[in-house]
């Protein structure tokens, strides 16, 4: 069966995250979407967890969850902060569980380190991130740890502003139980190619959603042809590269990330790598320290030049959500508005959901139902001809469909 899995997003109990952030709002925007499994997220928050537990329904034996609809696996993210090196480090991490049980004694040994109540991304001190690993492998073999947007400079395990140059270096001992990172909107597989010691491990892509919304909801996304659907069929596809099961990623261009490139929000500028670096990474305007984007830290620990391919690599596929599409194919440029969520509506009418019309449907169907810029732009999308102007320091990219 296909499946396409968006593995990482937040509950209403994170920060800057929009209340129907629930189980029900989440399954709709998923069959909206197209997707059939989707992270639970945020299970170390004890009112979420409590929620997942009276909920969710266990499938016997795959190690999912059934709820309103929709396939579940459990999921959370925490944040470590620690020094090494001289360092302050701040690492995000993906976690991921087969059971109920599982989760319990995970966040008993998590709760040692941090309130889990303060946020379902919670802050976690006094455990680096070889201890985090070595924690939660005693509590279960089964139990995954994944870095989670792993380029980000703030809070990730490449990020320029606390993390390292390598997963060894930030892992240590326990570097072999790491198989896949997740990839970041600001960045994709062909950057992470580029980097050699990288050729082992698996690269995933999520939303990391804060809105159930299907512009925001599996943007990123991951699929898979399996038997069936299963915790341990997905995570087997996962750490054995296996190209006939883990079938590709879907990405938005980096340029649209919110780090792509380097630059200084306040003061509105950015710059590719080059020039940054011909600047010394400080901001023309106020001379302070710029935020170091995802390209340029790439650039910096890569041993391959732009444009390398490993063999069999997993394909990924470039798209912008529907609404955005539809958004600036017809300019207006705005969230919420009632003339393109119309257009929007008539195509998941028409064609089931949001991944069809993107994905597979042809120009002449998609033009019988809105205007032809409308389909051409689709098409334009799928074919990866958009120029972006790249995001940066917390501004996402500015995409415009080329003629």
């Amino acid at each position: 069966m296909q499946v396409f899995a968006d593995l990482q997003l937040h509950s209403k109990y994170a920060m800057a995250t929009s209340r129907d952030m629930d189980l029900e709002h989440l399954a709709d925007g998923a069959r909206t979407k197209g997707l059939n499994l989707l992270g639970t997220g945020d299970f170390t928050h004890p009112k979420w967890f409590s929620e997942l537990r009276s909920k969710l329904s266990p499938v016997d034996g795959t190690g999912l969850f059934s709820y309103s609809g929709m396939t579940w696996m459990l999921s959370g993210e925490v944040s470590t902060i620690y020094e090494q090196g001289g360092k302050v480090r701040k690492v995000h991490h993906l976690l991921y569980a087969p059971d109920m049980e599982t989760v319990a004694q995970a966040n008993e040994f998590l709760s040692k380190f941090g309130d889990l109540s303060s946020d379902g991304r919670p802050i976690l001190t006094g455990v680096d991130s070889p201890g985090l690993v070595e924690g939660l492998s005693a509590v279960s073999p089964s139990l995954f740890v994944v870095p989670a947007h792993a380029w980000t400079p703030w809070f990730s395990v490449f990020g320029s502003r606390s993390g390292f140059d390598s997963l060894k270096d930030c892992y240590g001992d326990q570097t072999s139980k790491i198989f896949a990172i997740e990839t970041g909107l600001s960045s994709d597989p062909s950057m992470n190619w580029r980097i050699s010691s990288l050729d082992g491990v698996a690269l995933i892509s999520n939303s990391d959603a804060h809105s159930p919304n299907p512009w925001r909801l599996g943007r990123e996304a991951n699929a898979f042809e399996l038997p069936a659907m299963t915790y341990r069929g997905v995570f087997d596809a996962i750490r054995t590269n296996d190209p006939s099961r883990f079938l590709y990623t879907i990405e938005v261009d980096p340029s649209y990330g919110k780090y792509h490139f380097t630059g200084h929000k306040k003061c509105g500028v950015s710059f590719a790598p080059s020039e940054a670096a011909r600047l010394g990474n400080s901001c023309p305007k106020c001379g302070k320290k710029m935020t170091v984007g995802v390209l340029q830290r790439v650039e910096a620990l890569a041993d391959r030049p732009d444009g390398f391919t490993p063999e069999k690599a997993i394909p990924f596929k470039r798209l912008l959500p529907l609404y955005e599409v539809i958004s600036f194919s017809t300019g207006v440029n705005r969230l919420y508005a009632k003339s393109v969520l119309d257009l929007q509506e008539r195509l998941l009418r028409t064609f089931g959901n949001e991944f069809a019309v993107l994905l597979r449907t042809s120009e002449e169907d998609i033009a019988r139902v809105v205007p032809t810029k409308v389909a051409r732009a689709i098409i334009a999308s799928r074919a990866g001809r958009l120029r972006v102007t790249p995001g940066y320091d917390g501004v996402y990219g500015v995409p415009e469909l080329a003629g």
